[in-house]
């Protein structure tokens, strides 16, 4: 069962890529889901915003170059997890093993579904243990 208390940021400039991404989160049963469009409403949600988000999901294209957006990610304490998709390998450095643990990277241009899945089975993990206890003796 998923956390709904779970705050998820979707940034993209496209308002289709952001409902249908949206829509994925919906499949998986996560609705504290807030749509951005743009750099400036992202960092006006951290800025101001005051609660953590659990995972932000944002096109790399978004910061436009204005922004490195990995070490702005792993640098932002209103972060606990990101996955940056559409992101193009040669424009930077490559992630070190204990950045992996907060910020994931894609090259494709959309995430579907089971890499949603993946994101959130970092995010959500599920209890090791779910039912009846049984003691040993």
């Amino acid at each position: 069962m998923s956390n709904k208390a779970l705050r998820i940021l979707i940034a993209d400039e496209q308002h289709f890529q952001r409902m249908r991404i949206e829509r994925l989160f919906n499949r998986l049963d996560y609705y504290r889901v807030a749509p951005v469009q743009n750099l400036a409403e992202l960092l006006t949600l951290f800025d101001y915003g005051g609660v953590p988000f659990d995972l932000v999901v944002i096109n790399a294209s978004l910061a436009d170059g204005t922004l490195n957006l990995r070490d702005f990610l792993l640098d932002q304490p209103q972060v606990h997890h990101a996955l940056i998709y559409d992101w193009q390998p040669a424009e930077w450095p490559p992630i070190l093993a204990g950045e992996q643990q907060k910020v994931q990277v894609s090259d494709a241009a959309l995430p579907d579904l089971p890499c949603i899945q993946r994101q959130m089975a970092k995010v959500d993990p599920q209890l090791p243990f779910v039912g009846t206890v049984i003691s040993v003796r």
